[in-house]
């Protein structure tokens, strides 16, 4: 037996870290994307390996390597404002996870939507 690591707690416990009060939860993951399935599928894998390829793993702004699974693949034409450009080659770059919002943000602002997230610190 031992003590509960949540500081001042004296509950004891015979497994894991916390007391039953204290047990940290897990959270669900938040999939803001309307296109989930879309992007679940075999031709959309395909195509970011495709464009992963062609671009030959470097963001196309900063011109940074970006290794495999840390690649986004970016719709230059939102798939809101068309949607038979989604699965087109030339309508896809690679960024890098630094480089993705700030595009994001100026695709954004060029077609006049509005932007997912608001961050005001």
């Amino acid at each position: 037996m031992k003590y509960c690591s949540e500081q001042g707690c004296k509950n004891l416990i015979t497994y894991g870290r916390y007391c039953e009060d204290h047990k940290r939860r897990n959270k669900k993951k938040v999939v803001y994307s309307k296109n989930k399935s879309f992007y679940n599928t075999q031709a959309w894998k395909d195509l970011k390996s495709f464009c992963y390829q062609r671009d030959k793993g470097c963001c196309q702004r900063c011109n940074k390597f970006v290794f495999g699974k840390r690649a986004h693949h970016h719709h230059i034409v939102p798939i809101q404002i068309d949607p038979s450009l989604k699965l087109d080659p030339d309508n896809i770059m690679t960024l890098c996870n630094k480089c993705h919002p700030i595009v994001e943000a100026e695709t954004m602002e060029k077609y006049n939507q509005k932007p997912k997230f608001d961050w005001k610190l």
